[in-house]
């Protein structure tokens, strides 16, 4: 079975003087998180690779470029689910993690629960060893899809939020069917907008709703995003994959940026 994956950089107005390192940063990603899966890696394993990349490029609102709340101070939020097993981490709200996605499926693998929030995730990413959290301050949400060689999906979703949002504000990023849903029976969905459009519609599910009726990827996702502009007037866009390979990127916003491999071609 061949192995896909696809990342997005945000669905927003990226203006003209961000495109081509948008553009550049999304598939740089991408080629990270499938030289993963080319290597025979997992689904999960190469979603968490590409948001990495992401989360480590300060051109995209994740991680180290992440937006500033009304206090000044950066606030992260992140989502993984593997679509094998159901398994989800998530965290919200969290700080001085320069990669809240790997902090996310330490949640899913190290603890009982699904989402840890602010405080008390810090306090959980330090009381594991692992270097991947350390003491460093980590424009739209970031996300990536995959099925690997096997049929299995993953996703992933980070986001620093909303510029200058209120203390402890959550958007849909972390909030599991959501912010990502990933399930080996129908596919992986990673969405970007705005977030509490979002969480009103509950739009990755929405996409893996449209799909279960037998919609293609990418008219599931057109359906689930105008449904919530019609509903709540919230744009916004979504990448989907499926356990077959199928994937689309599709948005309702000026710009997207996103990037997908399959087959060893860079789209």
């Amino acid at each position: 079975m061949p192995a896909v994956l696809v990342v997005h950089g945000g669905a927003w107005a990226i203006p003209d003087e961000l495109a081509a390192a948008s553009v550049s940063g999304v598939k740089a990603a991408a080629c990270d998180g499938f030289s993963v899966l080319k290597k025979g890696g997992s689904a999960l394993d190469a979603v968490e690779a590409a948001v990495r990349s992401l989360e480590d490029n300060n051109v995209f609102n994740a991680g180290h470029g992440a937006v500033l709340n009304s206090e000044g101070e950066v606030e992260l939020d992140a989502i993984i689910m593997d679509g094998k097993t159901l398994g989800s981490g998530a965290v919200s709200s969290v700080k001085n993690i320069a990669n809240p996605v790997s902090l996310a499926r330490a949640v899913m693998e190290k603890t009982d629960h699904v989402m840890l929030t602010s405080r008390g995730a810090n306090l959980f990413a330090e009381s594991i060893v692992r270097e991947d959290f350390n003491a460093k301050w980590a424009h739209d949400t970031v996300g990536a899809v995959a099925v690997d060689s096997d049929g299995n999906v993953a996703c992933a979703t980070s986001t620093g939020g909303i510029r200058n949002k209120m203390v402890g504000r959550v958007g849909d990023s972390p909030v599991i069917g959501c912010g990502g849903y990933a399930d080996n029976f129908s596919g992986a969905v990673s969405c970007t907008g705005h977030g509490e459009s979002i969480l009103k519609v509950t739009l990755a599910r929405l996409v893996i709703s449209y799909m279960e009726q037998g919609k293609s990827v990418e008219e599931a996702s057109e359906r689930a995003l105008k449904y919530m502009g019609d509903r709540v007037h919230g744009a916004g866009g979504a990448i989907v994959v499926t356990p077959s390979g199928q994937w689309a990127a599709t948005f309702t916003t000026e710009r997207m940026a996103w990037a997908a491999v399959e087959k060893d071609t860079l789209w």
